[in-house]
């Protein structure tokens, strides 16, 4: 069982309104709810948002909501919330509708309170709201965070940040790459998308002086937030220790490898033809070259390497999928 809890407020009685973070929780729940292929990922996740006055997210609300959440023992409980955030010396404090002066919110301690003892196998907390950073610290050790085994935190910036908006308004600089990340550009060559690669993207995707986002995790494996489509297939991937039967080995080449060949070079009799078996090896290991998995020696392409007989080998990359191979870990 997988669940998710995703909440976004632009609409607040009492202090100042936000604009992109309803659209944010549609985004992140249409790219969670289901699988690249269509199958289901998140079955029916909950949604609450705070659109204007008739449709408000009380505090009693959010935290009913993010009590629910965190109740069983389901794979994963996934929190996502957009909003403001709010922090002063006793914490931090996520933002409901009702609130008056930001330190009346849903305490993040409380939050935390029931992530930590929730009986849920993975407890996943993503925030994309101001100081949100403070989330899982230690009230007194303020920079020792504690946070149960299984429990990951990802936050759109530190205790001492402001969360900031993509240009134009409408969505969050840390959503926007958060949903692209889900969408794959956070994906392994099996397709999978983990809280360490999304925050991987999202660290990468914001220069040094923009807003920092935060990671905090206590996990033994990273659970697969989504499955996308793998840029290589796994039969294909598999193979890697049949060509390589060593993580060292060079993949001799000659021109037979190579079915693309000038006029010149087919009037050669010293070059061999296209050999059918060889050039179907070929084309798997010009695949493994566009992932860097393999690369040629001493040769700016494998075309030339072919075609100089030379050899291909594996990457650093290709050598850590070659041994998840190997040990029959993928």
């Amino acid at each position: 069982m997988r669940k998710a809890l995703i909440v976004g407020i632009d609409y607040y009685a009492n202090i100042g309104g936000l604009t992109g973070c309803v659209n944010d929780a549609h985004a992140v729940k249409a790219v969670l709810e289901r699988n690249a292929d269509g199958t289901l990922n998140f079955t029916a996740p909950q949604i609450h948002t705070g659109t204007g006055p008739d449709q408000p997210v009380s505090k009693k609300e959010l935290k009913e909501a993010v009590r629910e959440l965190f109740s069983d023992d389901s794979d994963i409980a996934l929190f996502y919330f957009a909003g403001h955030g709010y922090i002063e010396d006793t914490g931090g404090f996520l933002c409901a509708s009702d609130c008056t002066s930001g330190d009346d919110g849903l305490a993040l301690s409380e939050v935390m309170t029931l992530a930590n003892q929730s009986a849920a196998k993975n407890k996943v907390v993503i925030l994309d709201s101001c100081h949100s950073g403070v989330a899982g610290n230690n009230t007194i050790a303020t920079k020792i965070a504690e946070i149960s085994s299984g429990t990951t935190i990802l936050t759109a910036s530190t205790a001492n940040q402001y969360s900031l908006e993509v240009s134009g308004g409408g969505a969050g600089v840390f959503t926007s790459l958060l949903v692209d990340a889900l969408n794959g550009a956070a994906a392994n060559l099996v397709g999978d998308v983990t809280p360490g690669s999304v925050y991987a993207h999202i660290d990468q995707s914001l220069g040094p002086w923009a807003q920092r986002p935060v990671f905090k995790t206590n996990v033994k494996t990273f659970v697969s937030l989504r499955k996308t489509e793998p840029p290589i297939s796994l039969i294909e991937l598999q193979s890697l220790t049949t060509h390589f039967p060593t993580p060292d080995h060079n993949f001799l080449l000659d021109p037979s490898y190579e079915p693309e060949r000038s006029p010149d070079q087919l009037a050669d009799p010293s070059i061999p033809p296209p050999d059918e078996v060889n050039t179907v090896t070929f084309r798997k290991l010009q695949n493994f070259v566009r992932v860097n998995l393999v690369r040629p020696v001493d040769a700016p392409h494998m075309w030339h390497a072919a075609m100089g007989s030379k050899s291909c080998k594996l990457t650093v990359l290709g050598q850590h999928y070659w041994k998840l191979v190997d040990e029959g870990l993928i």
